[in-house]
């Protein structure tokens, strides 16, 4: 456990954040070897192919937080030096403003007493600071960048890859799920829909499976009795 506070957050929005990672994964690794070079000024990060310069991935990246060893602590951008106190990390405190929750209102939040604050618990709080930002934002990709020290930052990301459609995710799901745990799978498929701009109807009363339609098709997730995944149907539109 990283943020105990933040961690139900990052949860919710776990396959919505999976798939867009998955994205942006495919859209760097087309690259072939490549290196990424963030500008803080100009409010970039930039994937280029090694290869040949001229292939270039770049995004407007929103700085979210910095996490750091040496304080054995978490930084928001809304406070940070090279941060944008109006930027889009200030939807997270505000949500923490009105939810109560001290963890995104503090401007420094500090390690639990017990944390590693090693390389391993760094690099996984950064993933649940990606997946909070998701979360509330509804924006995606995020991007985890080590930027010396030990040090982490986390981006949310305007990355120039398609919007996330029923077709797409029926075809990365499968591999998707096999490397997700997924603590609540009905809440996760449900915010999936939310944060995907798709349409959701739950196909019976005791919420035992889901349908999610666009334009591309649709999928009905099929859960068991402790809210897991148990199937996916899906019927998808002629291309």
């Amino acid at each position: 456990m990283t943020f105990a506070a933040l961690q139900p957050l990052a949860d919710r929005a776990a396959l919505f954040t999976a798939l867009r990672q998955d994205a942006l994964s495919a859209a760097a690794d087309a690259l072939g070897e490549h290196r990424w070079d963030a500008d803080m000024a100009a409010g970039t990060l930039t994937f280029t192919a090694n290869a040949d310069p001229s292939r270039q991935l770049v995004t407007r990246a929103h700085l979210i937080a910095t996490i750091a060893p040496g304080p054995r602590s978490l930084l928001w951008a809304w406070a940070h030096p090279q941060g944008d106190p109006q930027g889009i990390a200030a939807q997270l405190q505000a949500y923490g403003a009105e939810h109560g929750i001290v963890e995104l209102t503090s401007p420094e939040v500090p390690f639990p007493a017990d944390a590693a604050a090693d390389e391993e618990w760094i690099a996984q709080a950064a993933h649940v600071v990606g997946g909070v930002a998701v979360e509330l934002t509804g924006r995606a990709p995020y991007y985890s960048a080590p930027v010396g020290g030990g040090t982490r930052a986390v981006f949310l990301l305007d990355a120039p890859i398609a919007p996330l459609t029923v077709a797409d995710a029926v075809i990365a799901l499968p591999r998707i799920l096999s490397g997700t745990a997924l603590t609540d799978a009905r809440t996760a498929v449900w915010d999936l829909a939310r944060l995907a701009n798709w349409t959701l109807t739950w196909t019976d009363e005791s919420f035992g499976g889901a349908t999610v339609v666009d334009g591309s098709g649709s999928a009905t997730f099929r859960f068991d009795e402790q809210a897991r995944i148990t199937g996916i149907e899906s019927t998808l539109a002629d291309s």
